[in-house]
């Protein structure tokens, strides 16, 4: 019974989860209430706060629900590919951009990041929050290239913090402009292509090799 019971707990959450993207989607963050969110997972508010104790630790729980598939591939990749970070790094790279094409939960929070949400209000701390991940992120990117470069597939003096901006804000780029105007290119069949240009840039590219 106790086992069921978690069961029903876990679908309940996934339930609001997955309509919190529904209601953010079409609704934007800062204008969609718990109610909406209750209303459209079929559920109670008191269900929601069993669950959430508000609306900016929902939206994180949507965010970290995404994130958590992110993690669990890269830890694949690396037992699949345990001495080529470079092959590591390309794949998570492809697998975000064709996600965002293919996968409507990873569409929706994408939509919901670049053009949903207003960072303001009760959403001001996850504007902080973000900017903690960001910077955390450029530590994660530098830390991968870094065993690149001891596995020799990028050149020892590569400026990797430049090379972290970079990337952050060429797949972002990516992914707004064709969240955008999806019509303007194939962002699922052109990914591999657009992430083998970058690993190009990272090992021809005399402006990120540092002077000293």
């Amino acid at each position: 019974m106790a086992r069921k019971t978690k069961s029903q707990a876990q679908e309940t959450r996934q339930q609001i989860l997955d309509a919190a993207i529904r209601q953010f989607t079409a609704r934007g963050v800062s204008a969609t209430s718990l109610t909406d969110i209750a209303n459209a997972a079929g559920v109670t508010r008191g269900a929601i706060y069993w669950h959430f104790k508000n609306k900016v630790e929902l939206f994180n729980g949507v965010w970290e629900d995404c994130e958590s598939v992110v993690h669990a591939l890269e830890l694949e990749y690396q037992l699949q590919f345990p001495d080529d970070p470079l092959r590591v790094l390309r794949e998570i790279l492809v697998y975000l951009l064709r996600a965002t094409a293919s996968d409507p939960s990873r569409r929706s929070l994408m939509e919901i990041i670049f053009h949903k949400c207003e960072f303001v209000g009760e959403m001001s701390s996850v504007h902080e929050a973000r900017k903690a991940l960001y910077m955390e992120g450029y530590g994660k990117i530098e830390s991968i290239l870094h065993r690149c470069i001891e596995q020799e597939q990028l050149p020892k003096n590569l400026h990797t913090r430049q090379a972290a901006i970079i990337l952050r804000a060429y797949i972002t780029g990516l992914m707004e402009n064709w969240l955008f105007m999806p019509e303007s290119f194939d962002l699922y069949n052109q990914a591999g292509d657009f992430i083998d240009t970058y690993i190009e840039m990272l090992a021809l590219c005399p402006s990120l090799i540092k002077s000293n």
